[in-house]
């Protein structure tokens, strides 16, 4: 049976989101418009997406559904 690889996270969802969103819309931002550039954007804003779902799932006031 195979084990599987388990790693202990140092940093909070939160902020790897942060940091990929920047690193990619730093990348974008040095290269010419494309198809490739779009990509990088395009990652950003889903990283960005998830850290605002994330938060609003975390937030005190969320109910479960009923």
């Amino acid at each position: 049976m195979l084990k599987r690889r388990r790693i202990k996270q140092t940093r909070t969802l939160t902020e790897r989101l942060a940091d990929e969103a920047a690193r990619c819309r730093e990348e974008a931002r040095r290269l010419a418009p494309g198809r490739h550039r779009e990509t990088l954007l395009r990652r950003a804003h889903q990283d960005e997406t998830a850290m605002q779902i994330d938060a609003w799932l975390r937030s005190p006031g969320l109910r479960a559904p009923t």
